[in-house]
């Protein structure tokens, strides 16, 4: 193996709760401000759109919760408990949204951080403009996983790491664009003239 695959290798096993996943379909993207979910604390979050046939990115996230629940043993008083006793943040979109038709043949993740995603184009470049990453955006996302025991819940959750936009898509959460709106045969009278 040449010293760069093994650098390559060494920055893989340094992190191995992190993943930068495929192509996903950003939805509930509070990325630009903090929002308070249920009363808690404000933060960035987003729910990541995986197409079920994305196998690399599903099989990395599945192995980044495996090193969450090893490295959060002491979090589960020093034992390794069973997966189905846990929490965990990759779902199934056809049976917990099955009336939402974005997330239909998908998993999804939930991510969040107190602090603000960067957020980068194609180029690397900063994305400054907000109306450029919003629900419904296909992007990139780092992501790393992380054990949690708190007033009886326990499992694994999903921090939110930076944003790469891949390209536009269409705007989940029913919001009409103005273009859409105003299309219309509208001759400039004005009734009230």
């Amino acid at each position: 193996m040449t010293n760069k695959a093994n650098n390559a290798n060494a920055g893989n096993r340094v992190n191995p709760t992190k993943v930068v996943t495929g192509v996903v379909r950003l939805s509930y993207a509070n990325v630009w401000e903090p929002k308070s979910i249920n009363g808690g604390a404000e933060k960035f979050s987003v729910s990541l759109i995986i197409p079920k046939a994305d196998t690399k990115t599903l099989g990395a996230i599945q192995k980044a919760i495996d090193s969450a629940i090893e490295e959060g043993r002491g979090k589960f008083g020093g034992k390794i408990p069973s997966k189905a006793a846990l929490k965990l943040p990759l779902r199934d979109g056809d049976i917990d949204r099955p009336d939402d038709e974005a997330y239909a043949n998908c998993y999804f993740v939930n991510a969040n951080s107190s602090s603000a995603p960067e957020i980068v184009d194609m180029s690397l470049n900063p994305v400054l403009n907000r109306s450029e990453v919003y629900s419904g955006v296909y992007a990139r996302v780092s992501i790393n996983f992380y054990a949690f025991n708190s007033n009886g819940n326990r499992g694994i959750a999903c921090g939110l790491g930076n944003i790469q936009k891949v390209r536009d898509g269409e705007p989940l959460g029913g919001k009409a664009s103005a273009a859409d709106d105003f299309v219309s045969d509208y001759d400039g009278d004005d009734f009230l003239a």
